[in-house]
């Protein structure tokens, strides 16, 4: 729910800047502190309070208050304002990455967050990850059984699969189906990119699937309400959101199979009020106990490997895990870099693609 990007998941998952904050408490009669963290809301920020923010504040003794936002352009609005009150911001890995390079953010003490037991790649010097998920291809079961599509070029097949799509209205996490289904190996997905000629063969891929494209949806909410509605047969989206939407009675499925593996991370806004005590707060939610505890409220994996080894995730469950060893090698891992260099060319050109 790319990344990377707004993708990354999750800029999307924004509500409206500004919602009315709700509050999670933890024992203020033993609290000598307190930290502002601000997320996506929706049933991701439910899953990061229960799993992530209320036992590590309870655990510190501390208060933790939580907030809604849209993404880091607020954070721009509030730094440039010198008006920042959030001590933490939940962020996709290339949106944090964006932010970093605008001097948006602090750089984070790896003497007081422990990550030597992350998985590789999972951590910059201004974010630390904070679950891994995936995007992947959803099917209605209800049309399709469990025989519904196992790869992008199904996918597009609208005559082996026919039914309405949605597919996401930002570049993020858009273009590299298209081009898997349009026949480039995984492994060569981002040097086709790494041109406009590649942007543009991805884009005419999905010009060809836009008449069967019902809906471009614009967060985790939506994609996982168009599949509980029944609305559409198949989507894009992020593995998390189904498997909620799927404990709520939704008829859905997906697969792994050229999945793109994303991360989510925490940084702290430049100038946060509480700047030492937010280090300190991430060093909580890092550590395997902690992460430990996401698997139970949501179906993105730890960032932290030792989380798979303490006892609390069951095999079982550790195999729906996107980071599960296993899901990982069936994946494509998003590429920052590639992000980094033409996330804003080709949002341009994907939001002319919209338009046409």
């Amino acid at each position: 729910m790319t990344k990377k990007t707004e993708f990354s998941r999750r800029g999307l998952l924004a509500v409206a800047a500004g919602a009315m904050a709700m509050s999670m408490t933890a024992i203020p009669a033993q609290a000598d502190g307190s930290v502002t963290v601000a997320s996506w809301g929706g049933s991701y920020q439910k899953a990061q309070s229960l799993a992530l923010f209320q036992p590590a504040s309870k655990s510190m003794g501390i208060t933790v208050k939580e907030e809604t936002y849209g993404g880091m352009s607020d954070v721009r609005l509030k730094v440039k304002a010198g008006a920042v009150s959030w001590d933490i911001v939940s962020s996709g890995s290339g949106s944090a990455a964006r932010a970093a390079a605008e001097g948006l953010l602090e750089k984070l003490d790896y003497s007081v967050i422990d990550v030597s037991d992350f998985y590789p790649t999972l951590k910059t010097d201004y974010c630390v990850g904070s679950d891994v998920f995936s995007t992947v291809m959803a099917f209605n079961t209800a049309t399709f059984g469990d025989s519904g599509p196992k790869s992008w070029a199904d996918f597009w097949d609208v005559k082996k699969f026919p039914g309405k799509r949605a597919y996401r209205n930002k570049v993020a996490g858009a273009l590299e189906p298209a081009l898997m289904a349009d026949g480039v190996a995984p492994a060569d997905v981002y040097k086709v990119l790494d041109s406009e000629e590649g942007i543009k063969r991805a884009l005419d891929k999905i010009r060809e699937l836009k008449p069967e494209i019902a809906v471009w949806w614009k967060s985790g909410a939506q994609h996982a309400q168009l599949m509980k509605d029944g609305e559409v047969d198949m989507t894009t989206g992020w593995n998390g959101r189904f498997d909620v939407a799927k404990k709520d009675g939704a008829k859905v499925a997906y697969t792994f199979n050229q999945g793109l593996l994303d991360y989510d991370c925490f940084a702290i806004p430049k100038g946060a009020p509480n700047k030492d005590l937010a280090m300190k707060f991430l060093a909580e939610m890092s550590k395997p106990e902690i992460q430990a505890n996401l698997p139970k409220h949501i179906t993105y994996g730890p960032t932290n490997k030792k989380a798979y080894e303490i006892g609390k995730i069951d095999d079982k469950m550790a195999r729906m895990m996107p980071s599960h060893p296993e899901n990982a090698a069936m994946q494509l891992p998003v590429s920052l870099a590639w992000y980094a260099k033409w996330e804003q060319k080709a949002a341009a050109m994907y939001q002319d693609m919209l338009t046409e």
